[in-house]
C-alpha cells in the first residue's frame, strides 16, 4: 500500500473515539445556565439546578446562571441583583414577579423574563460555548434557538415538562387548536437545531420521539436527584419537626411539593376519607392549583386526619421529609410521559417507604419495583393505597426495610455526584 493510499485510508472507529476524548480533554466548558427559578426560590426546579451547577462547577465547569428574582414560593422577594455561590456566577433580573401565583400572571412574567434573558445571551454569547435552557417558562428553549442561529453558539434543552402537550392535556387547549400545532413546530425547529437534549424519564424520551423523530440521537435521559448526606433517615422521635406538630406518635403519610395540576390529590383524598377513624395522619407540605381547593373539600368533609403546612426551607427539609412513616408520590392520569415527579428522589433519600400513585404505563413501576422501596397504585385506587397504609402501619419492620432498600438504590443511581457526571458527558458532546 502507497503512502498517499495510506493516508486516504478511512479513520478507525477506535481512532475517532480516541481523538474525541483529546478533543473533549483539550475544551473547557464555558456554560452559561437560563432559568427563571433559582434560590432563594423554593421551587423544586431551581433547587436542583442550584446543586447541579455547584456538581458542575466542582468538575470544573465555568458556570454562570441568569435567573429570575423569587416568584413561586419564597420569604424574601427580592435576592441580590449579582452574586457568587460556591463558584457559581449568578445574575438575577431586577424586576421582581407580578401576579405570580395566577396562570396569566406566570405567563407574563415568563414573558418578561425571556425577554431580559435574550438580552442576557446577547453578552454572554462572547464569553460561554454552550447554553443549558431549561423549560421554566415553557418557551425558554427558543432563545437557545435563536442563540445558536445569530451567535452560533451550542446550546442543549433541559425539558422538565412537555408542552403544548400538558395544555392539551389539561383541556386548556385543544390537540389541533392552532396554538397547539404552532408550538408542536417551534418545538421540532428548536429540538432539530440543539446540540442536545435532556429529559427526565423514559416515557419523555419517546413522547419527544413520536413528535419529531430525527432528534432521537440526541436524547438523554438524565433523572433528577438528592443529595443523600443532606436528606438523612432522622427517627421521629429525635426529629424536632415531627415533634412540633405531633407527628410522633401516629402512623404519618407525607405529600411534600407542588400540588399541582398534574398531580392526583383525589386518589389521596379518598384514601384519607376511609382511614378518618383511625390514628393515621396525612400531611401536605407545599402549595399549588390544588392546594386551596383540597383545603376547602376536606374542610366540607369533616376530616380531622389532614394538615397543611407551607413550603419549608431547605435546611429544614432533611427534618420535614422524615417527619412520616410512608412518603406519597402522585402523577394524574394522561401525565406520566409529559412531567416527572422531582419529590420521588429526597424521599427515597430519607430511607422511608414510598407509594406512587399513577397509570399502569408510568416509569414509576418498573423503577419502584427495581428499587423495592414500597409500592405503586393507579389512579383511583385509594383502597389498595388504603390497605397499603395499614400494612405498613402495623408491620414496622417490613417498613423499615423498604425505606432501607429504596435510599440504597438512590445512592447508586440518582445522587449529585452521579447525575452530575451525566450533565456534564451531555453538555461536553455539544460542544464537540
Amino acid at each position: 500500500m502507497s503512502v498517499s493510499k495510506w493516508w486516504r485510508k478511512p479513520q478507525s472507529a477506535r481512532f475517532l473515539k480516541n481523538q474525541a476524548r483529546f478533543v473533549q480533554a483539550k475544551t473547557p466548558l464555558k456554560l452559561s445556565v437560563i432559568t427563571q427559578f433559582f434560590p432563594p426560590d423554593y421551587a423544586a426546579t431551581g433547587q436542583l439546578i442550584e446543586e447541579l451547577t455547584r456538581h458542575l462547577g466542582q468538575q470544573g465547569v465555568d458556570v454562570e446562571v441568569f435567573t429570575g428574582q423569587p416568584g413561586y414560593a419564597f420569604k424574601a422577594a427580592n435576592a441580590p441583583a449579582y452574586e457568587r455561590k460556591d463558584g457559581v456566577k449568578v445574575k438575577r433580573s431586577r424586576a421582581s414577579q407580578l401576579y405570580s401565583q395566577q396562570i396569566r400572571g406566570k405567563a407574563l412574567n415568563g414573558v418578561f423574563f425571556s425577554i431580559r434573558a435574550g438580552l442576557h445571551l446577547i453578552r454572554a454569547c462572547k464569553r460561554r460555548n454552550v447554553i443549558l435552557l431549561t423549560t421554566a417558562p415553557p418557551f425558554l428553549p427558543l432563545l437557545g434557538y435563536l442563540a445558536n442561529v445569530l451567535f452560533g453558539i451550542s446550546y442543549v434543552c433541559l425539558l422538565y415538562d412537555l408542552y403544548p402537550d400538558i395544555a392539551v392535556e389539561l383541556g386548556i387547549v385543544s390537540d389541533d387548536h392552532w396554538l397547539a400545532r404552532f408550538w408542536r413546530m417551534v418545538n421540532r425547529h428548536v429540538w432539530r437545531r440543539s446540540q442536545g437534549i435532556i429529559v427526565l424519564s423514559p416515557a419523555m424520551k419517546q413522547r419527544i420521539i413520536n413528535h419529531c423523530p430525527d432528534v432521537s440521537d440526541r436524547i438523554s435521559v438524565i433523572h433528577s436527584w438528592a443529595d443523600p448526606d443532606h436528606v438523612v433517615p432522622i427517627p421521629k422521635t429525635e426529629n424536632w419537626f415531627a415533634q412540633e406538630h405531633h407527628l410522633v406518635e401516629c402512623f404519618t403519610v407525607l405529600y411534600s411539593g407542588n400540588m399541582g395540576r398534574c398531580h392526583d390529590m383525589d386518589t389521596i383524598l379518598a384514601a384519607a376519607k376511609t382511614l378518618k377513624d383511625e390514628p393515621i395522619q396525612f400531611v401536605c407540605i407545599g402549595g399549588g392549583a390544588k392546594r386551596k381547593a383540597l383545603i376547602e373539600e376536606i374542610k366540607q368533609l369533616g376530616l380531622n386526619n389532614f394538615l397543611f403546612l407551607p413550603y419549608q426551607d431547605k435546611q429544614d427539609l432533611p427534618y420535614s421529609l422524615t417527619a412520616c412513616d410512608l412518603s406519597l408520590v402522585s402523577v394524574s392520569p394522561g401525565m406520566d410521559d409529559l412531567v416527572a415527579p422531582s419529590k420521588l428522589y429526597p424521599a427515597l433519600s430519607t430511607g422511608r417507604p414510598i407509594a406512587a400513585i399513577c397509570s399502569k404505563h408510568s416509569y414509576l413501576n418498573p423503577l419502584i419495583a427495581e428499587a423495592s422501596c414500597g409500592a405503586t397504585f393507579e389512579n383511583g385506587d385509594s383502597d389498595g393505597l388504603v390497605k397499603f397504609i395499614r400494612f405498613l402501619s402495623r408491620d414496622g419492620q417490613q417498613a423499615e426495610r423498604l425505606g432501607k432498600s429504596g435510599r440504597q438504590y438512590l445512592l447508586k443511581h440518582f445522587t449529585p455526584t452521579v447525575i452530575a457526571k451525566q450533565y456534564f458527558n451531555a453538555l461536553q458532546r455539544a460542544i464537540l
